[in-house]
């Protein structure tokens, strides 16, 4: 992220294949290369993009299987766009207090809305530790003092988009465009899941138990449980990724002891992410009992990979839908990737229930 000196603003990068077909293409030779005759004019219907062969090609015939691609462009620029008008606010309404008081934009922020040096208390400097599982053994002189400073820009930022709610609240910013949106109709199929049967948000995980961001985002899982209870349904679909050589087992493993209930599955879920060193045969059987699963019937479905077909299956159709990386969650069909904080799930899951309410 790029930051300026109070808001932090999204950067736009450019990949350095990008760069190297840039160079090759300064390289060549000049001679002109055949392409194909394309003309760009007017669609001639709604909806469409082009025309091939006399064929009406729709957009989501141009999109493909590349949905998710598209749609995380969409959802950059509109981050790059909003984080602009942060910066717009910043300049134009405490910009505007600023001149009132005959004060520079950084004097004003600095002494009436910062209002000093902020102080970040040993309380709020563990609490970042613990949630960001920051090694013991990493916290030196020199890495906590890049936490504090962390830490007190954050609370920076916060002062100051404090501050411009208040400038707002009785005249609000006007925005005229749209938060982008993606409803990908997911299927949970016969996965385990936690909350209301018939709850009116769904949310379908595709998750890795060696991942170490989903083992974050279980935590999230867990804070969402309490939040919402019934009224949301949680899905958990097995999404192994190849480099883990010991995801695939503990999938198996995981739906071997939720054939014995899922109660029992969520229990051996959150060992397996609280352990994720130590992913054996071996502690897949002491867990499984520890959730109050049968040892005996654990070990025959797993030494007999009962469970493996349907690993690949939710592997393979996540890979359907775009899945590339985990975890990745499908709030009543909308795209949410990686270990976000609650707040930004409860964003989604508040406005789905809303939504319902109408």
């Amino acid at each position: 992220m790029r930051k300026n000196k109070y808001l932090s603003l999204s950067l736009v990068t450019v990949s350095a294949a990008a760069i190297g077909f840039v160079v090759i293409s300064a390289c060549t030779d000049g001679q002109a290369k055949a392409k194909p005759n394309i003309i760009t004019k007017e669609a001639p219907q709604a909806g469409a993009v082009a025309k091939i062969g006399g064929e009406i090609i729709t957009e989501d015939q141009l999109i493909g299987d590349d949905k998710l691609d598209f749609f995380d462009l969409k959802k950059r620029e509109y981050e790059l766009k909003m984080d602009r008008l942060n910066k717009l606010m910043v300049e134009k309404l405490i910009g505007g207090e600023a001149k009132k008081n005959n004060m520079s934009l950084d004097d004003f922020v600095n002494k009436k809305v910062i209002g000093g040096e902020v102080k970040i208390s040993d309380s709020e400097y563990n609490k970042f530790v613990k949630e960001k599982h920051v090694p013991e053994s990493q916290l030196n002189p020199q890495l906590k003092e890049r936490i504090i400073a962390y830490l007190q820009s954050l609370k920076k930022q916060d002062l100051v988009q404090n501050y411009l709610t208040k400038l707002t609240k009785s005249n609000p910013v006007e925005v005229y465009f749209q938060k982008p949106k993606m409803n990908v109709n997911v299927d949970p199929g016969n996965s385990p899941w936690f909350g209301g049967e018939h709850a009116p948000v769904t949310i379908v995980e595709f998750s890795d138990f060696q991942c170490p961001f989903c083992s974050r985002a279980a935590e999230t899982v867990t804070e969402l449980k309490k939040k919402y209870g019934n009224k949301i349904k949680l899905h958990f679909r097995m999404f192994p990724l190849p480099m883990h050589k010991d995801a695939r087992p503990s999938a198996e493993a995981a739906l071997c002891v939720n054939d014995q209930g899922m109660p029992k599955f969520w229990k051996f879920h959150d060992l397996l992410f609280k352990n994720q060193d130590k992913l054996t045969p071996e502690n897949f059987a002491k867990w499984a009992k520890e959730a109050g699963a049968d040892e005996a019937k654990f070990k025959s479905c797993f030494d007999g990979h009962q469970f493996a077909k349907v690993v690949q299956s939710d592997t393979e159709y996540g890979e359907k839908i775009g899945v590339k990386s985990t975890p990745t969650f499908f709030i009543n069909g909308q795209l949410v990737n990686g270990a976000l904080p609650l707040d930004q799930f409860s964003e989604i899951v508040d406005d789905e229930l809303a939504s319902k309410k109408e």
